[in-house]
This record gives structure tokens, sequence and C-alpha cells, in this order.
């Protein structure tokens, strides 16, 4: 594996753990030549393409990397472990694959998404929901809270 700092070809493997319930390898490394220490992840990609319906109707490939990105940001600057952003991708990811179907619209992603950021970290949540549900104003902000607060106090 490439040291992604300084491009040495030969790394070494200084921890692999499981992840996403079995179905994802993932190996601490380590360049000799730099020191630069980093995380790999191995998983299958014998599945399908899984195409996403945006709103405006625009069909694109599901990509991973882009919901990992929109999940890390949401968890910006809070105690959440980069492993547990990973694992609901993973989860995210698969109960998509599950439907069977060849397209999933983009609401659906966002919806998963919303559903994980609210067991992982309520602060996360209620910034994916800002962008994900275009709050326009401070009252969006505060109905969102209150419902958190209300589900929290087991009003549902």
């Amino acid at each position: 594996m490439r040291c992604p700092r300084c491009g040495l070809m030969e790394t070494r493997v200084l921890e692999t753990r499981t992840a996403g319930e079995g179905r994802v390898i993932r190996r601490r490394r380590e360049c000799p030549g730099c020191m630069n220490r980093f995380t790999t992840y191995e998983r299958l990609e014998d599945r399908p393409v899984l195409w996403i319906v945006k709103k405006s109707g625009q069909r694109e490939a599901f990509d991973r990397e882009k919901l990992l990105k929109g999940l890390a940001k949401a968890c910006e600057k809070l105690p959440v472990p980069l492993e547990q952003i990973e694992e609901a991708v993973s989860r995210i990811e698969e109960t998509l694959r599950e439907t069977g179907q060849g397209e999933v619209s983009s609401m659906a992603v966002g919806s998963l998404a919303m559903k994980e950021l609210r067991d992982i970290h309520k602060v996360a949540y209620v910034r994916f929901a800002s962008v994900y549900r275009e709050f326009t104003d401070v009252s969006s902000f505060v109905e969102e809270i209150s419902r958190l607060r209300d589900e929290r106090n087991g009003h549902r």
C-alpha cells in the first residue's frame, strides 16, 4: 500500500480488525520512510452499481465516500470516532442494497443518514437535518430540537 504522505510503496500493517459486522477489514498502517500512520479499509466489491435518483431526476452512482464525508462533516468537532461513522455508512449502504432495487431516491439515503446520526449524536443529527431539510430560519431549528426533546422525554 502506497503511503499517502510520501508515496513510498512499502508500508507495514500494525493492526488488523474486522469492522462493519465482519464485512470490512480495517488495517492500521505505518510508513517506514516518513513514519506516517494511516488507516485502510478493505471490502468486497462484487455488488452491482446502485443508482441514486436526485430531486431533479438526475441519476448518479452511489458514492460511499460522498456519504462518509457528509456524515463526517455533521460530526465535525464532536466526540464521534471515524470508525462509528464508517459503520453507520456500512449500515446505510447495506439497507439500500437490501431493497433489491437498482435505484433509490436521494430522500431515502438522507432519511437513513438522519436515522443513523440521531443515534450517534444529537448535534450531528441537527446539523445534518438543517442541510437535508433545508432549514431557512431559526424556527426550523427550534422545531427540530423540540421534537428531539419530546422523543427523549417519551412524547412521540
